[in-house]
């Protein structure tokens, strides 16, 4: 249990998503899983997972399994993709060969099952997690090393799967509250005056404040629009809130521009 306890201490007080992940993929190795793969949507639909652009995708798979995984599209054919938004919780990879004895896979899913075959991704366990809104869903695959059989990760899974079922849920959850840009990078300029907007302040009011011209306001303002991809100051004030880029109280690791 003193194990636990100090993983969980130690991943509730990282302070970036880097020493947070860091941490979490070393436990999971520890505890028989070597590959990691999470992933995070704010803008789920029915049609859609939302920009990539938007996505928080974390994993130590190799880069050459990832660009097919992610490239070809086969993240959104993936049989365990379908089960994550379908339910929450943890899922055996077994339910993958019940599902194609007893109801049948589709072409494309077992397209996907077979490049995992090809790649050692064979055994594992996947999680997914509650959600808070029906447009958000996260969830984590973990899977095991090459040669480990689907068996001997269920026997993991008895011994440790409570444990780990909340080691992942903590991660997740403590992940939701750091900063994150993604490929959405603003400089320290346009966070300062989102920020300023958010308090309610006119352009006026924060080119006195920061002692800058009303023109110089607006052109970092248009700026973290374009790096948003929104199209009012509001929504850029929401997303910037959604990645946690508002009001931090350490520096972000990005650029400053003036």
């Amino acid at each position: 249990m003193s194990s636990l306890l100090d993983h969980l201490e130690a991943i509730t007080n990282a302070p970036r998503v880097e020493e947070l992940w860091a941490l979490h993929i070393d436990e999971m190795a520890r505890r028989g899983f070597t590959r990691v793969l999470y992933g995070y949507t704010r803008y789920l639909s029915s049609q859609s997972f939302g920009d990539p652009q938007d996505w928080v995708m974390l994993t130590n798979h190799a880069p050459e399994y990832m660009a097919r995984f992610l490239e070809d599209d086969l993240f959104r054919q993936a049989p365990m993709t379908r089960w994550a938004l379908e339910n929450s919780g943890a899922c055996s990879w077994s339910w993958l060969q019940e599902m194609n004895a007893t109801q049948g896979l589709t072409a494309a899913e077992l397209k996907v099952m077979e490049f995992n075959r090809k790649m050692g991704v064979t055994a594992g366990y996947t999680l997914s997690f509650k959600s808070v809104s029906e447009r958000t869903k996260g969830a984590m695959a973990l899977t095991a090393a090459p040669g480990v059989s689907q068996a001997e990760v269920d026997a993991i899974w008895a011994r440790e799967g409570a444990d780990l079922m909340v080691m992942n849920n903590v991660f997740h959850l403590k992940l939701l509250t750091l900063p994150w840009s993604g490929n959405r990078s603003l400089t320290k300029r346009q966070i300062e005056v989102l920020q300023w907007v958010g308090d309610g302040k006119t352009t006026q009011d924060i080119a006195v404040i920061l002692g800058l011209t009303a023109a110089t306001v607006e052109k970092h303002l248009r700026l973290a629009r374009e790096a948003l991809d929104v199209e009012t100051t509001a929504q850029a004030v929401l997303k910037a809130a959604f990645y946690n880029q508002m009001f931090v109280l350490e520096d972000v690791p990005q650029s400053s521009a003036i």
